[in-house]
């Protein structure tokens, strides 16, 4: 269990997006795996802007001044994205499937 240091709530490591500070840049750390102190944050803008809001990165990634956020905000946004894009075609398969029909010869049991 890890804490969000945006709305402080308590999630999986697998829920929350790993945040490294790299020359005063946070950069998501996808794998896992950059060196240095961590920060856990929901892949979501509103627990971004908590965190930016309350001081929150510096604070745990323990680095004076504030940090350039622009690249994680980038990837929050990229996914974002593209769950609304998931969601759009997963409604458009769904009506499109409610809306075919099915052979005569396979509708029949056999």
């Amino acid at each position: 269990m890890r804490t969000c240091v945006g709305c402080r709530g308590k999630a999986a490591k697998s829920d929350l997006l790993r945040v490294v500070e790299v020359e005063g840049v946070l950069v998501p750390d996808l794998r896992g795996r950059l060196p240095g102190r961590g920060a856990s944050v929901h892949p979501a803008r509103r627990c971004l802007d908590l965190a930016e809001r309350r001081r929150a990165f510096s604070r745990a990634l323990r680095v004076p001044g504030p940090l350039d956020d622009s690249r994680v905000r980038a990837y929050v946004g990229g996914l974002a994205e593209q769950r609304s894009t998931d969601q759009h075609s997963t409604r458009r398969d769904s009506t499109e499937s409610a809306f075919r029909t099915v052979p005569e010869s396979r509708s029949r049991p056999r």
